[in-house]
């Protein structure tokens, strides 16, 4: 499933000239997304591969009912094989997303670039289907990609720029403005 993958080229890599529009600059974000999560499946794939063949070799046979080395590097290797297809199922996710244009006073939706103060710190993120966490870096600047579904996507869906909001994670509460969508 994931060979079939491979064929997705990041034109971000490709990108000639210094001067694109937003609507370019978020097709290579998909781009660079893409070729991030096809980074992680392969190290989810090797993992895997090496997880199971430790499970299935000969010295991990159980020498008594203690022994659970084989069926401990057994679950490894199922559980890297779940992520790998989740990443894979990101990559599709990317592979056919609509990019929508989003305009000025429009409110944040899926596929926005946002751009945050946190506390005095700039941030930008890019609202995905999936693979929230992943950071790319395009033209110099680094995106982090959260989703709707995320503690900080539900606060920002919605929203508009110039909009302030606070968020208490733990002890902690930190003030978020919205300087540009």
């Amino acid at each position: 499933m994931f060979r079939r993958l491979k064929n997705i080229k990041p034109s971000c890599m490709y990108r000639s000239g210094n001067r694109i529009t937003l609507a370019m600059n978020k097709t290579h974000i998909v781009d660079a997304i893409i070729a991030q999560l096809k980074i992680k499946a392969g190290h989810h794939f090797t993992a895997a591969k090496s997880a199971h063949a430790e499970a299935t070799h000969e010295e991990s046979i159980a020498e008594d009912k203690y022994d659970t080395r084989g069926l401990e590097a057994g679950y490894l290797a199922v559980g890297q094989a779940r992520m790998m297809e989740e990443a894979a199922e990101a990559i599709r996710a990317y592979a056919n997303l609509f990019i929508k244009k989003i305009g000025p006073g429009e409110p944040i939706d899926l596929t926005a670039v946002v751009d945050l103060s946190v506390n005095k710190r700039q941030e930008s993120v890019f609202i995905g289907p999936s693979g929230g966490g992943v950071e790319v870096s395009v033209d110099g600047k680094t995106y982090t990609v959260i989703t709707p579904e995320s503690p900080l996507g539900q606060l920002l869906m919605g929203k508009n720029a110039g909009d302030r909001f606070k968020r208490k994670v733990g002890p902690f509460e930190d003030s978020y403005r919205i300087t540009a969508v």
